[in-house]
């Protein structure tokens, strides 16, 4: 089955993925079952990010010393895992997450830059909707991502038919009477039975934080769904119920839910109601229980970053061997598996610093191998292949302008070998690594190398033809390359002289943290890694 359009296959759990810029300064990632079926229903679930945390942080991975530092930001949402078992429970449609982050981490900072957002937020959920055959929607966020959904419901005097859920994760401050907010949820609710309105909050009122309360005398998520819960209790009759510490009201036949857990003990429960709780589970299933333990561990994906090597890995030598009997397909698969599993040399473990101006990115010493640092082989691959590699070490690949700079300041720069004959053979692969290595010798490893591949790069050229590998580079001693930008090749096209060359998408600019994906979606900050403008996609 074919994927979506614009999309790839992810590294984990047999999915296909997408990330997009709505507008240069609001990001989406967008995550689907790899076979997707068009013959059945699709669910899209729009998920924004809370106050603080990026898109990756509210997917959520398993915490790793190496690759986050432990970061419990990454341990708190776990969005992407609670969507995957909603997937295995409901097989007979397909469930798409959309995850959306405001450049700043704010979007009530966002909206307030921005006096047009209730269009811009109406426009973006259609740009999403576009991507998948006529999906429902489900409309969703935690803390600060809730401005999003009132900026949503600002868009327009009804809310769209193809809206089906509502869910607050303990997002909904910006509640108003003033701003018929509740108006139009029971229009909207009214409008059809399959309809649902979900709200999740805890009692904030008496928290405190190093001695000090946590919301003034009118704010929280209690006082906000109280609110909500007057407004309609003037058209609706609500039935009170009770589970544990969680109260809830409910109407129009529980359509309409505002849970709200007691916190007895006092605590600061904002993070707790999404992850231990299994908050988004509950907001996107009536059946699905809003109580802890977590039920999604399984589905939590590994975090980001080269995985350690494993003992018994064996060597590139013995890989290359096993390859000669294979396709060209079943060459990649064996390649992507050993690599993802971390068969990869310590000396490809230490980025090496370039220098663009104000921006330093962390650059592979070398090109992509596979095997130890005594039984390497240099590994040419398929884009498809290196994107999804790419996803899963936390990188993506270098723009042409990033390949010359990494040529202008490598320590070792070695003169091309072309090759001839058998070009797209395993065992051509090897000779062409032989080659580099009688060139090398002498020389330690780790030592930022150029002049022996041809780069496998980034370019808004390849909207041109789709389907098609970019290439570029193999500088001579002159500096010149010998392949101009090239989009020639089909994508399933691979020979001894591509080279993936990865780069850390974690860069600095003058000296701060910065996304290098997303530096190539800002119209002025493009320029420092790019030749072409914006990166469209």
């Amino acid at each position: 089955m074919p994927l979506l359009p614009g999309f790839h296959a992810s590294p984990w759990f047999v999915e296909q993925v997408h990330e997009t810029w709505l507008v240069p300064d609001v990001r989406a990632v967008l995550n689907a079952p790899l076979a997707f079926d068009p013959a059945k229903p699709t669910r899209l679930v729009v998920f924004t990010t809370p106050n603080g945390n990026t898109i990756e942080q509210t997917l959520g991975s398993q915490l790793s010393e190496k690759a986050n530092k432990t970061d419990w930001h990454f341990d708190i949402q776990h969005v992407a895992a609670q969507i995957r078992l909603l997937r295995e429970q409901t097989p007979g449609e397909n469930i798409a997450l959309a995850c959306l982050e405001a450049t700043g981490l704010s979007w009530p900072a966002w909206r307030q830059k921005h006096l047009d957002n209730p269009a811009l937020i109406r426009r973006f959920v259609d740009q999403l909707r576009a991507l998948f055959p006529s999906p429902r929607v489900a409309l969703t966020g935690h803390s600060g991502g809730g401005s999003f959904l009132f900026g949503f419901l600002n868009g327009g005097e009804t809310i769209p038919d193809f809206v089906d859920t509502i869910g607050f994760l303990d997002a909904n401050y910006s509640y108003s009477d003033t701003d018929k907010h509740g108006d139009k949820l029971l229009t909207w609710l009214r409008g059809d039975k399959a309809r649902r309105l979900t709200v999740l909050a805890y009692d904030d009122r008496e928290i405190t934080l190093s001695g000090k309360k946590v919301v003034g005398p009118e704010g929280g998520t209690f006082r906000a769904t109280e609110r909500m819960r007057v407004r309609f209790a003037k058209e609706l009759p609500l039935t009170e119920s009770k589970m544990g510490p969680v109260i809830s009201q409910t109407g129009l036949e529980g359509q309409l839910a505002l849970r709200v857990h007691q916190n007895p003990k006092n605590r600061i429960l904002h993070t707790a109601l999404v992850g231990e709780w299994n908050g988004l589970l509950g907001v996107l299933d009536p059946k699905q229980p809003f109580t802890e333990p977590r039920r999604y561990s399984k589905f939590i994906q590994p975090a980001a970053g080269i995985p350690p090597r494993r003992a018994s890995a064996p060597g590139g030598s013995e890989i290359f061997a096993l390859l000669e009997k294979l396709t060209a397909a079943e060459r990649e698969d064996v390649l992507a598996q050993e690599l993802l599993r971390g068969n990869l040399p310590d000396f490809l473990r230490t980025f090496q610093p370039v220098v663009l101006g104000s921006l330093t990115c962390y650059v592979l010493p070398d090109y992509l191998a596979i095997g130890s640092d005594t039984d390497f082989i240099r590994t040419p691959l398929t884009p498809m292949t290196a994107q999804l590699l790419a996803d899963a070490f936390g990188c993506t690949l270098p723009t042409k302008l990033l390949v010359d700079a990494i040529y202008q300041q490598a320590m070792l720069k070695l003169e091309p070998r072309p090759l001839t004959e058998a070009r797209e053979a395993a065992r051509t692969f090897v000779q062409h690594h032989k080659l580099i290595e009688e060139q090398r010798a002498g020389k330690p490893l780790g030592l930022l190398v150029a002049g022996i591949k041809k780069d496998v790069v980034l370019t808004n050229r390849l909207k041109e033809k789709p389907h098609k590998v970019a290439i570029y580079g193999w500088h001579k001693l002159d500096g010149q390359p010998i392949q101009p930008l090239t989009i020639v090749h089909r994508e399933t096209y691979v020979d001894y002289s591509h080279g993936i060359r990865f780069v850390q998408r974690a860069a600095l600019l003058k000296g701060k943290p910065c996304d290098l994906l997303a530096l190539l979606h800002d119209p002025t900050l493009c320029m420092l890694l790019s030749d072409e403008g914006v990166l469209r996609d």
